[in-house]
């Protein structure tokens, strides 16, 4: 299936609560607070507000807390795969499968007060094979990107 044969379901948002019911992920791994600018399963932007308070800073680093690139690619995932799910329909939250990163570049710390932007746009949709351009932004500053393939579980798809 090519992009633009997928659903026309416009969003607005998801807030926290129904995240949760999209994703298994639960804190301190939940890395997204709440996702915006919905387009059906085509693009959206996930929002994580970087608090010093996260577990992560005590060891990455003391003195000089950094958010760690992984982490950001985790939430540019998690960013797809709940409007993936949602588009899907599917009613419980699902396992979300990653396959490929490919094309990781990071561009600038990214440190406690700043404020995340995961911008995910469907590359190509096969089945429930889904690859998506990923890019993490601080206000206008690009601090990361990637491409990322996932596959959704059938497991919580509704029957």
């Amino acid at each position: 299936m090519t992009v633009s044969e997928t659903s026309d379901t416009t969003l607005e948002a998801l807030e926290l609560v129904e995240i949760l019911k999209l994703l298994p992920h639960r804190y301190p791994f939940l890395l997204i607070d709440r996702i915006v600018e919905i387009d059906g399963d085509r693009s959206a932007i996930g929002i994580k507000n970087v608090t010093a308070n996260e577990p992560q800073f005590q060891g990455h680093f003391p003195g000089q807390p950094i958010m760690p690139g992984v982490l950001m690619i985790e939430g540019m995932a998690q960013t797809a795969g709940a409007i993936g799910i949602h588009n899907a329909g599917m009613e419980t939250p699902a396992i979300v499968y990653f396959m490929t990163i490919d094309n990781a570049k990071f561009r600038r710390p990214v440190v406690p007060g700043d404020v995340l932007e995961y911008h995910v746009t469907l590359m190509k949709k096969r089945g429930m094979i889904c690859r998506y351009a990923c890019v993490a932004k601080v206000g206008d500053e690009k601090v990361a990107e990637a491409e990322l393939s996932a596959m959704l579980s059938a497991e919580g798809a509704k029957k």
